[in-house]
């Protein structure tokens, strides 16, 4: 209307255009550049070639040691994961900031370190190792090894993905339950971990990203053994130190197409699960 004057809003970030700007650079110098390149150098090989590569008795044994053990590993930590954080959510307990900050450790500490400490707990001479070694059991140096160590690593993504939910979480809904006659696992399995399970997918999901990458402290607990204990992420670094740069790469492009495969599939269960729960509350 004429005669009134139009209020400028003020931002306190720079506009659309500019912070999309600074975003879309960021990205692609910090992801897009680098995965285009691993793609690029990968381009080099032929299909004959890539595909001799990427499945390899070598390669495969390598996909099915990293995969499984970083899936199994995420597997058990969304399990093991939640009673750590309802214990540190639902109780109070002397020295629980200590056993909070704990769960923060694998973030904090070296891979290498964290490796060379489960190789030294672990080993059939260690704390830990020597208690199995009567049951004819072995865990440094062998698959079990692995698995150790990759759960050690994803716990915290569990953990503090499930705490805020928690945290956030009405305990009247329960009580609510508890009033309509439900028992403690009626309530858990139907009223609480409906509303837990976006947030178990999502570090489900971290977890096992962070599985497949890792290798500091997976070298130092396996004894890196071809077709048996070898990683992938480990494969790739002995093709880097041949130089086989294109042999390397085509590991990695590997990797990396089937873990989105699976992230995408892990969001897309996310976001049934949130439709679903909206639904039900609606």
């Amino acid at each position: 209307m004429p005669g009134k004057t139009k209020i400028k809003k003020f931002r306190i970030l720079p506009g659309f255009k500019m912070t999309l700007g600074y975003t879309l650079f960021y990205l692609s110098l910090i992801v897009l550049i680098p995965l285009a390149a691993v793609f690029w150098k990968t381009s080099t090989l032929s299909w004959p070639e890539f595909w001799r590569v990427a499945t390899s008795p070598l390669a495969l044994a390598s996909y099915r040691l990293s995969f499984g053990a970083s899936f199994l590993a995420a597997l058990v930590n969304s399990i093991f994961g939640l009673v750590v954080a309802w214990v540190l959510v639902r109780y109070s307990f002397l020295g629980k900031k200590i056993v909070d900050a704990l769960v923060d450790l694998p973030f904090a500490l070296p891979t290498a370190v964290a490796g060379i400490t489960l190789a030294t707990v672990y080993a059939p001479n260690g704390w830990i190792g020597a208690w199995f070694v009567p049951l004819g059991i072995k865990i440094a140096y062998t698959q079990i090894g692995v698995f150790v160590a990759l759960t050690f690593i994803g716990l915290p993504f569990i953990v503090r993905t499930v705490q805020p939910v928690l945290e956030d979480f009405d305990t009247e809904i329960e009580e609510a339950s508890a009033n309509l006659g439900a028992n403690r696992w009626q309530t858990f399995w139907r009223v609480i971990l409906p509303n837990l399970l976006p947030a178990l997918l999502t570090g489900f999901a971290l977890a096992f990203a962070r599985a497949l990458g890792e290798y500091g402290s997976v070298v130092f607990i396996s004894s890196n053994i071809p077709m048996k204990t070898q990683i992938t992420p480990l494969l790739i670094m002995s093709k880097l130190e041949q130089f086989d740069y294109p042999g390397a790469t085509a590991l990695a492009v590997v990797m990396l197409v089937v873990s989105f495969l699976l992230l995408f599939i892990i969001n897309l269960l996310q976001w049934w699960s949130n439709r679903h729960n909206a639904n039900t509350l609606s």
